[in-house]
């Protein structure tokens, strides 16, 4: 087996592990483009974890037979190159889309995608899709909408029972009754012939006892002892007679 075979042979088994580990390829013609260009865009699609390389048409002929990718076939007109996607398809295709424009030597031509067969247009509408980074952010704003709904619910429980009992409150006079704490103390029984002490009295009450002591004090009659007649009263002694 000289050389060229070995070349052909070991082109042919790179193209097909590339196929194997890949669920998505595109077909490009680079016809016009310089080495530049191409390395240029060889190394933009790196980033976006793929792989763009150029192959002869009868080496891929040759690797996609009996495969499920053979569709291919149908693309394979003129300089070949492959475009082997691992990363996000939609970035991808925005970024030769996008590369095309500024470089119109290079030609979106179609692709596979799960073994099935991409058009350019298809192409074209993945380009226009938003990223994986932005969908994935619009999912979990989509995801995280009933959870935050769910919380303000809840919050707002407690403050709607909160605004029930002020309006309550407001419509009782707006009283306020605090509740008394109940404190548990040890309780010792009064010895027996010992009056516990009267509650303090107020200001009023200790002006009234204060004026009552004043006053003299009433003499309390006998009841024995018949009361004497006003007129007795009022009437002077009978003055001793002199014998």
């Amino acid at each position: 087996m000289n050389k060229v075979r070995t070349a052909k042979v070991a082109t042919v088994d790179e193209l097909k592990a590339k196929l194997d580990a890949t669920s998505t390829a595109v077909v490009t013609e680079y016809r016009g483009m310089t080495v530049a260009e191409i390395s240029s865009l060889r190394r933009q699609l790196r980033t976006l974890d793929a792989d763009f390389k150029v192959f002869k048409n009868t080496l891929v002929r040759r690797a996609i037979a009996g495969t499920s990718v053979e569709l291919l076939n149908e693309l394979l007109e003129g300089p070949t190159a492959i475009a082997f996607v691992n990363g996000d398809v939609s970035a991808v295709a925005k970024a030769l889309r996008d590369f095309s424009r500024a470089t119109p030597t290079l030609v979106v031509k179609g692709g596979v995608l799960d073994g099935k067969a991409l058009s350019g247009r298809d192409l074209a509408a993945l380009a226009d899709l938003p990223s994986r980074d932005a969908l994935l952010a619009r999912l979990l704003g989509l995801l995280s909408s009933p959870l935050a709904t769910m919380a303000g619910l809840l919050k707002a429980v407690p403050q709607n029972f909160a605004y029930g009992l002020a309006a309550l409150i407001d419509s009782k006079g707006g009283v306020v009754v605090a509740p008394v704490p109940i404190e548990v103390a040890e309780t010792a029984e009064t010895p027996a012939g010992v009056e516990e002490a009267a509650p303090a009295a107020s200001d009023d009450t200790a002006t009234v006892v204060a004026e009552v002591a004043a006053e003299p004090p009433v003499a309390e009659a006998d009841p024995d002892t018949p009361a004497a007649s006003e007129d007795a009263a009022s009437e002077p002694a009978d003055e001793p007679t002199t014998k």
